[in-house]
C-alpha cells in the first residue's frame, strides 16, 4: 500500500493516498480487524491477553443492522488514572466489508484527533493497518467469551 498495488476486490491498480487507495486500505483493515476480532457479537468489552505483551482492549459502543462503533486500546496505569494510547474509534460497515477510523483521541492535548481531509484519512487508517498486524503477530486475538475463562483471575 506505498506502492501502487492491485485492489484486492477489483484487480485494478490502486495509487496510495488516492480516494480508491483509501478504500483499498478500509478494505485491507476489516479483514485485519476480523482475523483479530472474528466475533464482535460476544461481548461489549473484550480484552486479549498475549503473555509478554500489552493487553489490547475492545469496548463496542454502537452496534447496528449493518454497522458496529468500536474502540481499540491499549490501557497503561498512570498515577493520575489509566491512560489509553492509541485510542482509535473504529466504525466497521459489516455489508461494504470495510473498517474506518472516525477518530483518534489525543490523551496528552485531550483532544480528539478527527479531520475528513483524504491525507489526514490516510495517515489514520494507515496507523491502524499497521497496528493490527502488529497486533496479530504478537498473538492477539478476541476469543469467545467460553475460551476466557481461565484467564479471568487475570482481569
Amino acid at each position: 500500500m506505498l506502492v501502487e498495488q492491485e485492489s484486492v476486490r477489483t484487480g485494478q491498480i490502486v495509487i496510495p493516498r488516492s480516494f480508491a487507495g483509501l478504500m483499498d486500505l478500509y478494505e485491507h483493515n476489516y479483514m485485519r480487524l476480523r482475523r483479530l476480532a472474528p466475533d464482535l457479537d460476544i461481548a461489549d468489552e473484550m480484552i486479549s491477553i498475549s503473555p509478554g505483551h500489552l493487553d489490547l482492549h475492545l469496548s463496542i459502543s454502537e452496534r447496528c443492522k449493518y454497522t458496529t462503533m468500536m474502540r481499540l486500546t491499549y490501557q497503561f496505569q498512570q498515577p493520575e488514572g489509566v491512560l489509553m494510547q492509541p485510542d482509535m474509534h473504529i466504525r466497521v460497515y459489516h455489508d461494504a466489508r470495510i473498517a474506518e477510523v472516525q477518530d483518534r483521541l489525543d490523551h496528552r492535548q485531550r483532544r480528539i484527533v478527527s479531520d475528513s481531509s483524504l491525507e489526514q484519512k490516510w495517515k489514520l487508517n494507515r496507523f491502524l493497518y499497521k497496528w493490527l498486524g502488529y497486533c496479530h503477530h504478537q498473538g492477539h486475538c478476541f476469543h469467545p467469551v467460553s475460551n476466557l475463562k481461565p484467564l479471568a483471575d487475570k482481569i
